[in-house]
């Protein structure tokens, strides 16, 4: 199993410097690298006896400078640039190897048959990170951990490394209020699921805007709302930027005080998120929950609600943390989950104003979406696992994705 656990960075002038340096020459060094494969992409882009459709370029056709070229010629740029063979081989490798990702990205679609979007230059606000591959076991000792070619630098660990794991590697970021480490861990065992779990702990749950979200006990957790809250104080300070001169320090003092306030709403509810997956597998074994196409939904006239809310991110920290505590987590097509009754299994059409579920065969009455939350538990308790991954989630530029548990009828 692997995991990720952020601790904060106190370096001292030296160390905070380097830092600051260490980012300058990746980015140069990313933004010199990207061309490079993409102009040679778009040179052979077309078969020889036809013309491309966009301009590029006449030059004489060359080998494909791949990742393994691109790493091959940092020999090169170490001579030419003598200020990079201060950076450790292993943050430069890697810097090769983003390189090489967002290629591939743009090259590949993904299973959805959908490619990513062309790498744009990355500007001096737009490179916060960067790796090492590799880290020994005794890299933290005390309250310092030792960073290659970097030094002893302190950590605040405000929480404990769990038993049995291995430092994997160590991701250096730069954040509005200041460094950040976040180290991969490994541990070999896996966590072992009961397939014969308690149906007295099993608990389906219903997103919404209304509340956050609804059990099928009837339990409701009210929804924050923390970025409309915080509208005012965002406007207040996006107003404060735009009156100050470009490139200018009153400026940068503007745009640091809005980047810290970003910060702290997005942490408010990254908090709200942990505590309240906390608080269902703290009662729970097995959770039930909608396989919402969230992407889909953002684009309608909720978007704003449901990003406010962070439907995906909640739902990959609970397949994260049940994952963690070797607890299940099964999710439910979302098809009828909201219009059928939990009772008799009749359909009753309903408008999103309507909440309020209401069977006419069986006279079942209740609230919407605890109707909808005991669908989703009958669904998960009633069919039997025949294909069980355990849902996974991502540490990377705020990213999250899951696998889906596949049932079928007993």
């Amino acid at each position: 199993m692997i995991t990720a656990h952020q601790y904060k960075l106190r370096p001292n002038k030296e160390q905070a410097s380097q830092f600051d340096d260490w980012l300058g020459l990746l980015r140069m060094q990313y933004n010199w690298r990207r061309p490079e494969q993409f102009n040679w992409f778009e040179s052979t882009g077309s078969p020889v006896n036809f013309c491309s459709l966009v301009s590029c370029s006449i030059a004489p056709i060359v080998k494909q400078p791949d990742y393994y070229w691109q790493k091959k010629d940092l020999l090169n740029t170490k001579k030419l640039f003598p200020a990079y063979a201060g950076i450790h081989s292993q943050v430069l490798l890697n810097c090769i190897e983003r390189v090489k990702k967002a290629f591939d990205r743009y090259i590949k679609a993904d299973s959805s048959d959908k490619g990513s979007g062309k790498p744009s230059f990355k500007g001096r606000s737009r490179h916060h990170r960067f790796t090492y591959t590799q880290m020994q076991q005794d890299c933290i000792k005390g309250n310092r951990i030792t960073l290659p070619k970097i030094g002893d630098v302190k950590i605040i660990l405000d929480h404990p490394i769990p038993d049995g794991f291995k430092i994997k590697t160590a991701t250096i970021v730069f954040a509005a209020d200041g460094y950040y480490v976040t180290l991969t861990l490994q541990d070999e065992s896996v966590p072992v699921i009961s397939p014969d779990f308690n149906r007295e702990k099993v608990v389906g749950i219903d997103m919404g805007l209304k509340d956050f979200l609804n059990t099928s006990e009837a339990d409701t957790v009210p929804i924050p709302q923390l970025a409309r809250k915080a509208g005012a104080v965002k406007k207040r300070l996006n107003k404060s930027v735009s009156r100050k001169k470009k490139r200018s320090n009153r400026r940068g003092k503007a745009v640091k005080l809005g980047s810290r306030h970003y910060q702290k709403v997005a942490g408010q509810g990254k908090d709200f998120h942990y505590k309240t997956a906390k608080q269902l597998l703290d009662r729970y074994h097995v959770i039930g929950f909608e396989d919402l196409n969230v992407k889909g939904w953002a684009k309608t006239r909720f978007a704003k609600s449901i990003r406010d809310a962070g439907w995906s991110e909640f739902l990959a920290i609970v397949a994260g943390q049940a994952k963690s505590a070797g607890k299940m987590t099964i999710a439910v097509h979302p098809n009828g989950i909201t219009q059928n009754c939990s009772s008799w299994g009749t359909r009753i059409p309903k408008t999103i104003a309507n909440r309020w579920h209401s069977c006419h065969l069986c006279g079942w009455e209740l609230d919407r979406d605890v109707n909808a939350a005991i669908n989703v538990k009958n669904i998960a308790v009633g069919r039997r696992v025949i294909k069980a991954s355990l849902c996974v989630s991502y540490v990377d530029a705020g990213l999250a994705q899951k696998s889906t548990l596949y049932s079928s009828t007993s």
